[in-house]
């Protein structure tokens, strides 16, 4: 596993709360919890936005693995790279954190497909021009609360691999 320090009073609660404001500030659900953590992660605040803009809505707006998830799966990366395809431990080790994160995801929302947490038929066919962000938007939607949670769901495993290296 690599080596991450975090910054003092480095905490999961804030964390969430930076992601849900994210959110409510406009980002898309993936870069809402990517950009609360691009001083852990190493990444400019522009990189974190660029790599995570296709994310939102399930991928693009097609609704499949929430964005908040594909957020967790891209920090993933940065908390055990397998760059190297050779390394198979590398990638295990990779992908044994993905399920891990989106594991604890499922567990609390009952599932990580965005059409499903959203209830929205899998038959409905959207556009790829993003929803106005309205009041009425914002008491429809359960993004920027899962985007606080999949963002404390990462703290949380940070703060876990930190006091593990200690």
């Amino acid at each position: 596993m690599e080596k991450f320090t975090l910054p003092a009073g480095f905490d999961a609660g804030e964390r969430a709360e930076m992601a849900r404001k994210n959110f409510l500030d406009g980002y898309n659900c993936c870069q809402a919890v990517l950009l609360a953590f691009t001083d852990v992660l190493g990444i400019t605040p522009g990189t974190a936005a660029t790599v995570a803009s296709g994310f939102g809505g399930g991928m693009g707006r097609l609704r499949e693995v929430c964005g908040t998830v594909s957020a967790l799966t891209i920090a993933s990366g940065y908390i055990h790279p397998a760059c190297d395809p050779s390394i198979k431990s590398d990638r295990t080790a990779n992908y044994a954190i993905v399920q891990e994160l989106a594991g604890a995801f499922k567990e609390e929302n009952g599932s990580i497909v965005c059409r499903e947490l959203l209830g929205i038929s899998s038959k409905a066919k959207e556009s790829p021009v993003p929803s106005d962000r309205t009041n009425e938007y914002y008491r429809k939607r359960p993004c920027a609360e899962l985007a606080g949670c999949s963002a404390r769901i990462l703290a949380e495993k940070l703060i876990r691999m930190s006091q593990e290296q200690a």
